[in-house]
C-alpha cells in the first residue's frame, strides 16, 4: 500500500489548527484589551449628552429592525456552531499482549541467531541486545520460533492478524457500549507489510462493519505512523459528525527481519524490534465525553525529508547478497535531535506557560541580537505536561531525550519499562507507555500527556492529550492486555549503556 501523500512543504512542522479557535493566552489578551478600552472611554461614555443620544437611537429601533437584527445574530450563531471545530475524544485503547508461548529471552534469541546467521553475526547481536535496555520477556512471532525461521508472506499476515484482532477484541471488551458496527472510520498503519486486500479491509471483513465505513492504510511511515494515524482520524472526524474512528498501530516483525549476516546497520533492527500492537477508539460525539478518558488537544507533525541525510537515515535496503532489511544510519541520533527541535518550536507556543515563552524569547534575543555567548535556553516542558510517552526506539533515544528535556527518572520510566518489557513495538510503543502510566494509577483528571514519536522519512510527530478523569486501569477478565498481572514488578532494572551508533 502506497504511503498516503500530502502536499505540505517537506521541511516545515505541520500543525492542523482548529478553525476559528484561539489559544488561551490570546483570549486573555483580548479580554484585557477590551477592559482597557472600556476603562479609558468610561468617562466619555458617561457624559450626559453622549448617553442620552445613545438612548434616543435605541428607542428609534422598531420591531421590524429588531427582528432583522435578531435573525442576523441567530444566523451568525448557527454558522459558528456548524463550523466550530469538533472536540475529539479518546474513548479508550488497548495494547496487545501475546501469549507466553511467543515469549523469548535474550539468550535464546542469540542461540537461534547463531544457528542460522553464524557466530560473528550472533556476537554482534548479543553485544547490542545486552546493552539495548530490553529484558528477557519480549515477544516474537511464530515464524521466528521455528527453526529454520520462516519469513514468508503467509507468516507475516498471520502475525499481523493475530495482533490486530487481539488488540481490537481487547478494545471492544473495554468499550462494551460501542458495537463494532458503530465504527465509521478505520485507519491502520503498518510500515513494512501492505497486503491485498489491505489490513483495514481485513478488519472490515472480520468484524462485519457497515458498507459506509471509510478505511485507510498508511505504509512506509515508520515508527511515527501511529500519531500520523491519529492526525488523519482527527481531520476525518471534523467533517463526519457523530462518528467513531478506529486506529490500529502495528508492525510486522516477520516481514521486517533481516536474515543476512553482512550489514551490521541492518542487523540493528533485529536486536530492537519485537511483536506488539495497539487499537485506539476515537469519537467526536459530545455524548462520549463522560465515557472517554482523554481529549485530543494538538497534533504537531515535522518532516525533515528535504534533507538527504535525514531522508536516508532509516531506510529499507538490500545488502550485497540481495537480502532485504531495515538499515539504521549512524546519523540517526543527530537527525532525530534536529527533528525534535523543529517540532517543539511549533509545539512550545501552544502549550508552554507565558513565563517559559518569555525566558526563551529573552535568551534568543541575547544570543542572536546582542551576540552574547550563552547556551540556548531549553524550555521546561515539565511545566506543560505531567506525563511523557516517548517512543521506545532504543536506549540511546531515551537517554538523549531524558537529558535534552531535563526529565526525571519518574518521567522517563514508562518509556524505559516499555522498552524493557516489550522491546521496540514501533508505532504502538507510545500506547504501551500510556497504558503503563494508567496501570500505575498516575493519570489524574486534567493531567496533560505528551506523546512523541520518530520515524523514517525523517519525521518527528507529537500528540497532546488532556485527561478527562482519573485513569486507573483495571484488568478484570482481560487476559491479553499489556501490564496485566505484572505492573507491580516495575520499574525493573535495565542496563544504561548503549553501543556507539545505536
Amino acid at each position: 500500500m502506497a504511503e498516503l501523500k500530502k502536499s505540505n512543504p517537506p521541511n516545515n512542522p505541520i500543525h492542523h489548527p482548529k478553525p476559528y479557535s484561539m489559544s488561551r493566552n490570546t483570549k486573555y489578551a483580548i479580554i484585557v484589551f477590551v477592559l482597557f478600552i472600556l476603562a479609558a472611554t468610561a468617562d466619555y461614555i458617561s457624559r450626559p449628552g453622549i448617553l442620552q443620544h445613545a438612548i434616543r437611537l435605541f428607542s428609534q429601533i422598531n420591531t421590524q429592525t429588531a427582528s432583522i437584527l435578531c435573525t442576523m445574530l441567530l444566523i451568525v450563531g448557527l454558522i459558528y456552531i456548524a463550523t466550530r471545530p469538533r472536540k475529539i475524544y479518546l474513548v479508550d485503547f488497548a495494547c496487545y499482549k501475546p501469549d507466553s508461548s511467543f515469549m523469548i529471552s535474550k539468550d535464546e534469541t542469540i542461540r537461534r541467531f547463531r544457528q542460522f546467521l553464524g557466530d560473528e553475526a550472533a556476537a554482534f547481536h548479543k553485544k547490542v541486545m545486552d546493552r539495548s535496555g530490553m529484558g528477557d520477556k519480549v515477544y516474537v512471532p511464530s515464524s521466528f520460533v521455528e527453526l529454520p525461521p520462516k519469513f514468508r508472506f503467509n507468516e507475516s499476515r498471520s502475525e499481523l492478524e493475530m495482533v490486530i484482532f487481539g488488540a481490537i477484541d481487547g478494545l471492544l471488551e473495554k468499550t462494551r457500549h460501542v458495537k463494532a458496527q458503530d465504527i465509521g472510520i478505520v485507519i491502520v498503519n503498518s510500515s513494512t507489510f501492505s497486503p491485498t486486500p489491505s489490513l483495514s479491509d481485513t478488519i472490515v471483513n472480520q468484524y462485519k462493519l457497515n458498507v459506509d465505513v471509510v478505511n485507510y492504510d498508511l505504509g512506509g511511515m515508520g515508527c511515527s505512523a501511529g500519531l500520523i494515524s491519529i492526525d488523519l482520524a482527527e481531520q476525518l472526524l471534523q467533517v463526519r459528525p457523530n462518528t467513531y474512528a478506529l486506529v490500529v498501530s502495528v508492525e510486522s516483525i516477520t516481514n521486517n527481519f533481516y536474515s543476512g549476516n553482512i550489514n551490521k546497520s541492518m542487523m540493528l533492527s533485529n536486536c530492537l524490534f519485537r511483536m506488539g500492537g495497539a487499537a485506539i477508539l476515537l469519537s467526536n460525539k459530545s455524548s462520549e465525553r463522560r465515557q472517554s478518558k482523554y481529549q485530543l488537544k494538538h497534533v504537531i507533525r515535522t518532516h525533515k525529508g528535504a534533507d538527504d541525510r535525514a531522508y536516508k537515515c532509516v531506510s529499507e535496503e538490500q545488502d550485497e547478497k540481495g537480502v532485504t532489511g531495515i538499515s539504521l544510519s549512524k546519523d540517526l541520533m543527530g537527525v532525530a535531535a534536529q527533528a525534535l527541535k523543529s517540532n517543539i518550536m511549533t509545539l512550545g507556543p501552544l502549550v508552554l506557560p507565558i513565563t517559559e515563552q518569555l525566558r526563551y524569547l529573552s535568551n534568543f534575543i541575547e544570543r542572536k541580537v546582542l551576540k552574547m555567548k550563552i547556551k540556548p535556553y531549553v524550555p521546561d516542558f515539565k511545566r506543560a505536561f505531567e506525563h511523557f510517552c516517548i517512543h521506545a526506539g532504543g536506549r540511546g533515544i531515551l537517554d538523549e531525550m531524558e537529558v535534552h528535556l531535563a526529565l526525571t527518572e519518574w518521567h522517563i520510566e514508562p518509556s524505559r519499562m516499555t522498552l524493557y518489557r516489550f522491546g521496540n513495538t514501533s508505532s504502538s510503543s507510545v500506547w504501551y507507555e500510556l497504558a503503563y502510566s494508567e496501570a500505575k494509577g498516575r493519570i489524574k483528571k486534567n493531567d496533560r500527556i505528551w506523546q512523541i514519536a520518530f520515524g523514517s522519512g525523517f519525521k518527528c510527530n507529537s500528540a497532546v492529550w488532556r485527561a478527562l478523569k482519573p485513569c486507573k486501569t483495571t484488568y478484570t477478565g482481560q487476559k491479553n492486555t499489556a501490564w496485566v498481572g505484572e505492573i507491580d514488578e516495575f520499574p525493573a532494572h535495565a542496563a544504561k549503556v548503549m553501543p556507539n551508533g545505536c
